[in-house]
């Protein structure tokens, strides 16, 4: 499989699996689930790194670190021409977890973590003063029941 021109092997896709569950597992480890050398694990986790097909991050859990607001905005932009401009505005605020152009009822998917109510209230008046932006829809997440990265097995 590649990915941006990058061919993905079966070790790439093991390695890439085993990061998924624990970022911090170490190259040994790996190597010895995966019975090859620590140098190869390393080799190719650099590489994926470099090639920007991962980054090891920690991963918190939203709510116990005190996001009490996690909301799921609409957004429409009019005219149409201002998608762009407008998506590049919303993806530097550092509330928003996920954004995407989207083809059905409104243009913009934005996802977006704040502290509080008063603290979304305050974003979504903000980004509605975006030349282009034409009206936002709001659905809080009274619960989430799944975050996670996507099974890497559902490419095989």
């Amino acid at each position: 499989m590649e990915k941006n021109g990058f061919p993905l092997d079966e070790l790439d896709f093991a390695i890439l699996s085993f990061l998924q569950k624990d970022g911090r597992m170490s190259f040994t480890v790996i190597a010895e689930k995966l019975n090859v050398s620590i140098g190869t694990v390393r080799t190719r986790v650099n590489k994926l790194i470099e090639e920007g097909t991962v980054n090891i991050i920690g991963r918190v859990n939203p709510d116990k670190v005190g996001f009490r607001a996690y909301a799921h905005i609409a957004v429409f932009v009019r005219p149409a021409t201002f998608k762009e401009k407008v998506a590049q505005k919303i993806s530097k605020l550092p509330e928003v977890s996920f954004l995407a152009m989207t083809s059905g009822d409104y243009d913009l998917e934005v996802d977006v973590m704040c502290r509080d109510n008063d603290h979304l209230v305050q974003f979504i008046n903000e980004i509605s003063k975006f030349e282009g932006v034409y009206q936002t829809k709001t659905t809080l997440y009274f619960k989430v029941y799944k975050y996670a990265q996507p099974d890497l097995n559902l490419l095989k």
